[in-house]
């Protein structure tokens, strides 16, 4: 697992070695602060966990300024409901899709059985690669042509898994902009008829973040999360990216669940978000 953080984080940990090429026992403030607008921690974040430090901060001091981050209270939305219903939301780019025959990947290879609902209608093309994606990893996919009601291919979608014993539903949605209304009323009907085809569904909806984008990827998911609730954040794309301090941005602005963290393009590729591992992952970096 360490080694995998150190592989999400490699760019990022490039990055800091140009800033910090030497590693030390203590550094000073000026260089942490340097090495933290490096990675792509927001300025206003980087000053409120310089707040507190002394002029040199040696390992444990650099741990516990940046572990605070994550001490806010998470609701791990967790349930025993069978078929366990999962909503995928997030922007076209945001690596949705990929992320979906990841999670499928992940509930195979502990043992459940999985449906994959393809409600992204909006685009002809995401159809396809999920359908791709369910036939590459053998699992069934409810799917319709492009401009049909995403909300029908919910219901069929829980109806089919709730018929054959299916442990887990995960369902795919266009890549609205928070900003199209219309759009974003239909998610809220596809939540709804989630509801009617099972009660409690869907039990977890997680939004897709894009860890390259920073202050965007945070303004699109406040968004989500006013217009329908998001439980948790699975983020992407950081290996290919030096701002793997973007993720201390996102769990400060937003203060959800961080559940998984994608690491490449493959179905294995995503592990399980772990805040210590992730901070001495950097710190490993910096210190003796």
């Amino acid at each position: 697992m360490f080694n995998l953080f150190k592989k999400v984080l490699g760019k990022t940990n490039e990055a800091i070695k140009e800033v910090a090429p030497n590693k030390k026992k203590e550094i000073s403030k000026d260089e942490f602060e340097d090495i933290l607008l490096e990675a792509d921690v927001n300025y206003e974040l980087v000053e409120r966990l310089l707040e507190d430090l002394p002029e040199n901060i040696n390992r444990v001091q650099a741990f516990n300024s940046l572990i605070s981050v994550f001490q806010y209270k998470a609701d791990w939305k967790e349930s025993d409901a069978k078929p366990f219903v999962e909503m995928i939301i997030g922007v076209n780019g945001a690596g949705k899709t990929t992320t979906i025959s990841k999670l499928a990947y992940r509930y195979q290879d502990h043992g459940k059985s999985v449906i994959l609902g393809a409600g992204d209608t909006f685009r002809a093309a995401a159809i396809e690669q999920l359908s791709r994606w369910a036939a590459k990893l053998g699992v069934p996919i409810v799917a319709t042509q492009q401009g049909h009601d995403p909300s029908a291919v919910v219901y069929d979608t829980i109806e089919s898994a709730k018929a054959k014993g299916i442990d887990h539903v995960i369902i795919d949605t266009a890549g609205r902009l928070h900003t199209q209304t219309n759009l974003s009323e239909e998610l809220k009907k596809m939540i709804r008829v989630a509801g009617k085809a099972m009660d409690g569904a869907p039990h977890r909806k997680m939004l897709v973040l894009d860890g390259t984008q920073g202050n965007s990827s945070i303004n699109q998911a406040k968004a989500f999360n006013e217009m329908i609730g998001i439980d948790g954040i699975i983020i992407t794309k950081l290996d290919g990216t030096a701002k793997g301090g973007s993720v201390l941005s996102i769990a400060d602005e937003l203060k959800m669940p961080i559940w998984y963290i994608g690491t490449g393009e493959q179905p294995s590729d995503m592990i399980r978000f772990k805040a210590n591992e992730y901070v001495n992952t950097i710190l490993d970096e910096i210190f003796i």
